[in-house]
């Protein structure tokens, strides 16, 4: 092979892999955050789990993308262990659809169909049409490429030692961990064996000479997931080594066969008309052969990675830190799903920050109404973690807006923003309130009766107010509704607990000093609310999107 051929060969590679990235970036913008819900309504059972990962595999023709994806919303607690599972069983059916279609010559229609997707991303404005064009075109620019490979791999024809050293890897302890290494580097079972078909097209191998390199293949494709996982959930883990442990299971069970039996003789024999078809049915029935066996024995594979990889006790850090976004930002439009995981670990993050903040406001309140001086310093090193996490959700979202290419998923990044920057808000409202409490112990402050009485019924209201803006309830009319309820009944309660102050000033019941602060504490109250509901609305809009 000449310096033309190989610069042909890696040129074809790379046409092909970028056609790949291309197809699972269309796929990532189209469906952007909407992925999630998507799945999970196909994710219902075990049958339609793994129809929902053979069908996202055989659309973007890569078992990688589609794997990767799953241990991600995995990890973000997107999708359960058991769902993820049957997702990837169907991923590495999925995967086979690509060499099949190699060797029914679907190649001959590539630049047609690049024609097409290019012409929908020139000369269509709607971005679904866009995103369809990227995909149409990734296709055809992944067969251009495997044209290229092929066209190289015809130097190989007369290449007496290549030859001798192809037929090394018809023994299976070398062949099955050739597949492995040579997938591992690609990062794409799929590119492994189209490179297989591209050189039995070219009469260079047969089906007995690489069927084992073809199992390996199934092994080396875990690679990528296995790394993805690192740093992760214990689930994301599990997902992961489930997914090898399936594959080594089917290489060694094929493996097995092809060598006691005369199983590759047969498969040549039915498949006669050429070996690429042989190499792509073989694929197609290991994938498939081994989902079936699965299926009485996948719960206890999700059973024995659960032994292997424990539940973890919570660890609660001390030190400021982000529970669910990674320290250094996450560009969206990378591999498939990372919008919706992405978003997800947004709202999971701003969640955790709402939760701070609602802990500080019942400090804050109870602490003003006792005139418990202690609880300031609480308040106060909690505040300064909310701050902490309104900088950095916003830093991430800035940075990661930029980059995303579906428009309904920068809307939902900006309402999770603007979210962000109103629960700071009501944090800094409790902070005011807690702060009060250095004036009471000072000037030595007591509140009426009806002063208390009517505190608690604020403390009471914000309670019910914080347990409604809870995640679990979030979106919906009647939510909105009763949102709205609360808000407008927290400012009706401020201008009838400042008209009740005033009288008490009247009658002499209130102290200057302690009706100036106890006033300061309702115009706060009053904000809570009123940050409460902004941030209400865009919870709704984000969900409504």
């Amino acid at each position: 092979m000449g310096t033309r051929e190989i610069i042909r060969l890696l040129g074809g590679l790379a046409l092909f892999l970028y056609g790949m990235q291309m197809m699972s970036g269309g796929f990532e913008a189209a469906a952007g955050n909407q992925m999630q819900h998507f799945l999970k309504r196909l994710t219902a059972n075990r049958f339609l789990g793994m129809a929902a990962g053979a069908a996202i595999t055989a659309l973007v023709q890569s078992s990688t993308a589609t794997t990767v994806m799953v241990v991600g919303f995995v990890n973000s607690e997107m999708m359960t262990l058991r769902q993820a599972v049957w997702m990837i069983v169907g991923a590495n059916i999925g995967t086979t659809i690509t060499s099949q279609l190699i060797a029914v010559d679907a190649g001959v229609l590539a630049p047609f169909i690049v024609f097409i997707g290019v012409m929908l991303i020139i000369f269509f404005k709607k971005p679904r049409f866009i995103y369809i064009g990227q995909i149409l075109a990734g296709l055809g620019i992944l067969f251009l490429g495997m044209e290229m490979v092929m066209t190289a791999m015809l130097s190989l024809h007369g290449s007496y030692g290549f030859i001798r050293f192809i037929e090394y890897f018809s023994n299976p302890l070398l062949g099955v961990p050739a597949g492995v290494t040579m997938t591992a580097v690609v990062q794409s079972s799929s590119v492994s064996v189209a490179i297989l078909q591209a050189m039995a097209m070219e009469g260079l191998v047969s089906l007995q000479g690489v069927v084992f390199v073809l199992f390996g293949n199934n092994i080396g494709t875990c690679i990528t997931a296995l790394l993805a996982s690192i740093g992760g959930s214990q689930n994301a883990k599990r997902a992961a080594w489930i997914h090898l442990i399936f594959n080594i299971f089917g290489t060694i069970l094929f493996t097995g066969l092809c060598v006691l039996t005369p199983f590759v003789p047969l498969m040549e024999n039915l498949f006669f008309e050429s070996t690429e078809a042989q190499i792509a049915m073989m694929h197609t029935l290991f994938n498939v052969f081994t989902a079936l066996l699965l299926f009485p024995i996948g719960e206890w594979l999700i059973a024995a990675t659960e032994k292997i990889f424990p539940d973890q006790e919570i660890n609660y850090k001390q030190e400021k830190h982000l529970e669910y976004l990674q320290p250094a930002g996450q560009p969206a439009g990378g591999k498939m799903g990372t919008s919706a995981i992405y978003l997800n670990q947004v709202h999971q993050e701003v969640m955790r920050m709402l939760e701070m903040v609602e802990y500080n406001v019942d400090k804050a309140f109870w602490a003003f109404r006792v005139g418990d001086e202690e609880r300031l310093e609480e308040v106060n090193e909690t505040e300064q973690y909310i701050d902490y996490l309104n900088k950095e959700i916003s830093q991430h979202i800035s940075k990661t807006i930029g980059n995303e290419p579906n428009e309904k998923d920068i809307f939902i990044a900006n309402q999770y923003y603007k979210i962000a920057g109103n629960v700071e808000q009501i944090g800094d409202c409790a902070l005011n309130i807690a702060e009060y409490t250095s004036v009471l112990q000072e000037k030595k402050i007591k509140f009426s009766k009806e002063a208390q009485a009517e505190m608690e019924r604020m403390e009471q209201v914000l309670q019910v107010f914080f347990e409604t803006l809870d995640k679990s309830g979030m979106g919906g009319t009647e939510w909105m509704e009763r949102v709205a309820w609360l808000g407008q009944n927290m400012n009706e309660m401020a201008v009838q607990y400042r008209e009740a102050l005033a009288e008490r000033m009247r009658k002499g019941i209130c102290s200057v000093e302690a009706c100036m602060v106890y006033s300061e504490m309702l115009t706060d109250f009053k904000r809570i609310g009123d940050h409460a509901l902004e941030l209400a609305k865009e919870m709704q809009m984000a969900a409504d999107t």
